[in-house]
């Protein structure tokens, strides 16, 4: 059997210098080294990090002039890594994230080599108390962090992706720049018959943080769920899944300005080109939902 390759992807806006340091470090801690580690800096000059000099493998840096968001940054990564043409599995790690334990990576190596159809696996994400905030779990509803297995969706701070896998579903929506990437990716990945496994062993420790800490976060929240309908769902069930998040929106949000901005990344959503429109099939409707997560919610 040969041997999965693992390599390493980051992505910083250079404004956590000692965090990317920090997490680098615990890669080079792994006992399984990445055969390839790639630091993007996302629309800056990446600083030198004391951290590079004691990486394993093959360290590739690169600067992109704008900020090309979340998944627009990945996308470089994995672009580059396909160059390569040498990984079989691309571990993507926050910046300001941790591997407390030595073993992550050859527990990722292992669970890809166990399960050819396996194509994400999710971290479990928690603050330095070792608390899981619920919205990091991939379930529905008050869900116990530590149970894992198959899922419908997984974190961006901390997952592994088999590039097999993306060579068939495609890569990050880049246009979405923050939330709702993942899952845009996770549901193309469970139509093409992949798997997703969330594995609360594989342990990412992130500050515990709250996604509306960003400016835009309402406006896009709603801008991207709706391109991600759009773009993914059956008709039918568009209007569905977005009548659920209004009113779900309406219930949660305290915040007026906040409404006003959701509601006008709604309208930007609705107005917009949305991208590409590859709708999920009915069966993959049922898997989702089998899976504990009907794509209406």
């Amino acid at each position: 059997m040969v041997e999965l390759r693992i390599a390493v992807a980051v992505v910083t806006m250079g404004n956590r210098p000692a965090e990317v340091d920090a997490l680098l470090e615990s890669v080079a801690k792994q006992d399984l080294a990445p055969a390839r580690i790639v630091i993007v800096g996302n629309g800056c000059r990446l600083p030198e990090f004391t951290s590079r000099l004691s990486l394993p493998g093959e360290v590739t840096t690169i600067e992109v002039e704008e900020n090309l968001g979340c998944p627009g940054g990945r996308n470089t990564a994995l672009a580059r890594l396909r160059e390569y043409g040498d990984v079989d599995v691309v571990v993507e790690l926050d910046d300001d994230g941790l591997l407390v334990d030595a073993d992550v990576l050859r527990r990722v190596r292992d669970l890809y080599a166990a399960e050819p159809r396996l194509g994400i696996v999710g971290f479990r994400i928690a603050d330095e108390r070792g608390e899981t905030q619920q919205r990091h779990v991939p379930r529905v509803g008050r869900s116990d962090p530590m149970r894992g297995g198959y899922v419908a969706g997984f974190l961006g701070g901390g997952h592994a992706l088999r590039m097999a896998m993306l060579a068939e579903t495609g890569d990050w929506p880049a246009r979405f720049f923050f939330a709702h990437e993942e899952t845009d990716l996770a549901w193309r990945a469970v139509d093409a018959g992949w798997k997703i496994r969330y594995t609360p062993e594989l342990l990412l420790q992130h500050p515990k943080t709250s996604p509306a800490r960003h400016a835009i976060y309402y406006r896009v929240n709603a801008r991207n769920r709706v391109w991600l309908v759009r773009r993914r769902l059956p008709l039918p069930l568009v209007p569905v899944h977005l009548g659920v998040w209004v009113l779900l929106t309406l219930a949660r949000t305290r915040s007026v300005a906040g409404l006003k901005a959701w509601f006008g990344g709604f309208a930007e959503g609705l107005r917009e080109p949305a991208g590409e429109r590859r709708p999920m099939r009915w069966r993959t409707v049922w898997r989702l939902t089998r899976l504990g997560r009907p794509p209406v919610i």
